[in-house]
């Protein structure tokens, strides 16, 4: 892939980004939406998540130069995009299903944080688990040691980010108790 075929790549993942997170905010503002809506842009939204990642692993193996990550000899660069798979799989569940817990639990939900100097802090900390950020990253694709060497550290960010917030996640979800019947 050349640099203008990636420049193109980067650009329609970012439209689609733009379009997928425009129509929830239409439906949103139009005072619609719906539950079969929302179960479809989930639905969609876990295909892409996965074939993103997918994708990236057909066309290391196909087309992508072995030495292209640092330090990764081979084939053994192939596991970037497997576990990228799995942790961006596991990371979009929890996360849909943390959110699906606090609207079902909204009186035991701890409120939302507040506009603070910390906030700055968490957009950087989060960073590495932003699809837009992801989708820059394909700016690179047409220079593989570049585009491995950023899309292997959003791994690492994504990863660390995952291990930090799982336990977070589970103890606000262990105190949700069910709602007597």
């Amino acid at each position: 892939m050349n640099s203008t075929q990636a420049i193109l790549l980067a650009v329609l993942l970012l439209l689609g980004y733009a379009f997928d997170s425009a129509d929830g905010q239409l439906a949103r503002l139009r005072g619609g939406g719906s539950p079969a809506g929302e179960w479809l842009d989930h639905v969609v939204d876990s295909v892409k998540t996965s074939a993103l990642h997918l994708a990236v692993l057909v066309g290391w193996y196909r087309f992508g130069d072995a030495d292209a990550l640092p330090g990764v000899s081979g084939d053994a660069r192939l596991l970037v995009p497997i576990g990228f798979t799995l942790v961006a799989a596991v990371f979009f569940f929890t996360q849909i299903l943390m959110d699906q817990l606090r609207r079902a639990h909204p009186a035991q939900a701890p409120p939302p944080a507040g506009s603070t100097r910390s906030d700055v802090l968490r957009s950087l900390v989060v960073a590495p688990t932003d699809y837009g950020l992801l989708c820059l990253v394909f700016v690179t694709f047409g220079w593989q040691q570049a585009f491995a060497s950023l899309y292997a550290l959003m791994l690492a960010g994504t990863t660390l980010f995952l291990l930090a917030a799982l336990p977070k996640w589970y103890r606000e979800a262990s105190r949700f108790r069910k709602d007597p019947a």
